[in-house]
């Protein structure tokens, strides 16, 4: 099978992705094995790939939102099904054991290994994940539409989630890229008022079109106070920004699983019961609850596509901000 490797971490301007011809992988007895449709860009692959995440495996082929058909399943699954189309996230496994496990919060577990960072990811034709870890699509989506639902989708809802944010109330996001583009929807169809903070004119524009009450920049100050907010932008420098526009016992979710340093400031801004809380990961809950609002709402993805063999041009793309929506790599199916 054909499938984009990363042997050493570099640069995504270097082109570190190299394409090879590997075996298919051999499910085990809790696994499926997945022809994979689609697979969408995330920034926490650009994270794996120049080495800003420390390096887990060589070679690796990384992605983690992986849409495609159940070809064969091992002798433990229960409730997939051959020619059934699914989706793989960025968490491959967890314990089940552990207290957190136990407590829900599954998304924490110490043993806890993830796709396309702790095993090979999307960037291939065929992936293996445990079958009580992969999730039905729902038909409204194609597999290309599906591809952002599995983490930019899925941590956006969980970040809404984090922020406390309520049907009706201001919300602010900041940064207007893939996960972004789709929790504005979860947010409107709360009746939520949106307000987003960008740097770029055309995600600006987007995010009008999707329903935001109000756009600028990250200086500039909303027309009323913020209730809740998400950073999806991994730069620190939001972050007193952000808690300068909140309410008094407001929170700001911290969406990525890498930010730059936070610069230090003054205790005003976090005063009066304001919050910071970072996101970690997901669970299985926050991906199933998910795909069912979004196949009702239903959610509607802004795609690029590239084919597999553009991994790296894709990723550069999506480093410049020049993607508009989500990045997809387009592999097999219709």
């Amino acid at each position: 099978m054909k499938t984009m490797q990363l042997t050493s971490t570099q640069r995504i301007e270097d082109n570190p992705l190299k394409e090879r011809d590997v075996g298919v992988p051999q499910p085990d007895d809790p696994d499926v094995l997945i022809q994979v449709d689609a697979c969408g860009l995330c920034h926490t692959d650009l994270h794996v790939i120049e080495g800003e995440l420390p390096p887990k495996r060589s070679p690796l082929t990384p992605g983690h939102q992986v849409i495609g058909v159940v070809e064969r399943m091992g002798r433990e699954v229960s409730g997939r099904t051959i020619g059934e189309r699914v989706g793989v996230a960025w968490l491959h496994r967890a314990c089940g054991e552990c207290a957190w496990c136990s407590s829900g919060d599954e998304n924490l577990c110490e043993r806890a290994l993830f796709t396309g960072y702790d095993v090979d990811g999307g960037y291939a034709e065929y992936i293996k994940a445990p079958g009580n870890f992969v999730y039905s699509i729902p038909r409204v989506f194609t597999s290309e539409q599906a591809a952002p639902l599995m983490c930019a989708g899925i941590i956006g809802f969980r970040s809404l989630r984090m922020s406390g944010i309520k049907p009706g109330e201001r919300l602010g996001l900041f940064g207007f890229g893939a996960s972004a583009h789709l929790a504005i929807q979860v947010a409107r169809y709360w009746g939520c008022e949106v307000f987003v903070f960008s740097r770029s004119a055309e995600h600006r524009k987007l995010a009008e079109k999707l329903g935001a009450a109000w756009t600028g920049n990250s200086d500039d100050v909303p027309p009323s106070p913020l209730d809740a907010a998400v950073s999806f932008a991994p730069a620190g420098e939001l972050v007193p920004k952000a808690l300068k526009v909140l309410r008094k016992g407001g929170a700001l979710a911290l969406a990525g699983l890498y930010m730059s340093p936070i610069p230090s400031f003054d205790y005003s801004l976090l005063y009066q019961e304001r919050k910071i809380t970072s996101v970690a990961n997901s669970t299985r809950r926050d991906g199933n609850d998910f795909l069912k609002l979004a196949g009702e709402i239903p959610v509607k993805t802004e795609t690029e596509l590239f084919p597999l063999a553009e991994a790296n041009r894709a990723l550069q793309r999506l480093k410049s901000g020049k993607i508009r929506g989500a990045g997809v790599l387009k592999i097999n199916g219709s």
